[in-house]
């Protein structure tokens, strides 16, 4: 059985990075590194052509890549992050089409207490979905029966998200009938999870998760903004939760719920993405909600189209 860790002010993530191309080569756009000085110096001193490292390994494969130890690998950081205590990571390319846009990644460190779990999912020749790779730090149990289930389209919340082609945010992912591992996440102590499409040339399907357990958080506040209907450059908050505030937001479609919150490109975080079609990933800065320090979203794309923004603070 996974331990649930006390509580504590440590995080999943550690560092999350946007790289952006630049004359045929990824360089730094954007990053937070929460207080990691050395590593965010060497970041900034290093670009990467197409398949170098692991950002050109995502742009060159054109999907999610989970990279789960650096020793002996193609990550080319390996001493500045033994040095800042990371010890896997994993690549996300945000393509608008065929046009890579971006690419973000996201570094953990491991030890005996840090619980969560990033996923990748992927179609496999029988219809499913199937995991491709995922990180868990100490959550063995739950990695375990992750390897082992699979997901037909709109099961679960790989599933949901696959059918849905949309991200989606599920609540108390150990008791809920909708999470299918609900038993071994409940072990694990993970509370939240979203997921969210990931587009790609090769139009294979990808799903990536970010589940999040008590002890040790992905995030402290989820929020999905829809920018489908989209007018004036605007999009809005169509589900959100909030450790401090609870419920942020929640479309059921039942018209009770007042009007929803709205992001306007280039004004605030969320306005950022919606702005630049760009991930963003900042430290401090105005325009947080009142206590959080870091700020990550993340654009999603159907085809050339910006539909979603999913974003998450700490």
């Amino acid at each position: 059985m996974d331990a649930i860790p006390e509580t504590t002010s440590d995080t999943f993530i550690q560092v999350c990075e946007v790289w952006v191309p630049e004359n045929d080569r990824l360089v730094l756009a954007d990053g937070n590194y929460n207080g990691l000085a050395a590593f965010e110096e060497t970041s900034r001193k290093t670009s990467f052509a197409k398949g170098e490292g692991l950002p050109g390994k995502a742009w060159d494969e054109a999907r999610p890549v989970v990279l789960k130890g650096f020793d002996g690998s193609y990550f080319r950081r390996i001493e500045a992050a033994k040095e800042a205590g990371l010890t896997s990571a994993v690549a996300v390319p945000v393509f608008a089409g065929a046009t890579l846009r971006a690419v973000l990644v996201v570094l953990c460190g491991d030890d005996d207490t840090r619980i969560g779990a990033i996923e990748v999912w992927t179609e496999d020749r029988s219809g499913m979905l199937m995991l491709d790779d995922g990180y868990y730090g100490a959550a063995e149990e739950f990695a375990f029966v992750s390897q082992h289930t699979h997901f037909p389209k709109g099961q679960g919340l790989p599933g949901g998200v696959w059918a849905a082609q949309a991200p989606i945010l599920m609540r108390d992912l150990g008791s809920g009938y909708r999470f299918i591992r609900a038993s071994a996440a409940g072990k694990a102590g993970l509370t939240t999870g979203l997921g969210l499409p990931v587009s790609t040339p090769t139009l294979q399907p990808y799903v990536l998760t970010l589940l999040s357990a008590r002890g040790t958080p992905i995030a402290r506040r989820f929020e999905i903004w829809d920018a489908r209907a989209a007018r004036d450059g605007r999009a809005i908050l169509s589900d959100g939760i909030c450790e401090r505030e609870g419920p942020l937001w929640r479309d059921d479609g039942d018209g009770t719920r007042g009007e929803a919150p709205t992001a306007v490109a280039w004004k605030g975080m969320v306005g950022q993405v919606l702005g630049s079609g760009l991930p963003v990933a900042a430290q401090g800065g105005s325009g947080l909600p009142a206590d959080y320090t870091s700020f990550v979203g993340l654009p999603v794309y159907r085809g050339e189209t910006l539909t979603h923004i999913v974003a998450w603070y700490n």
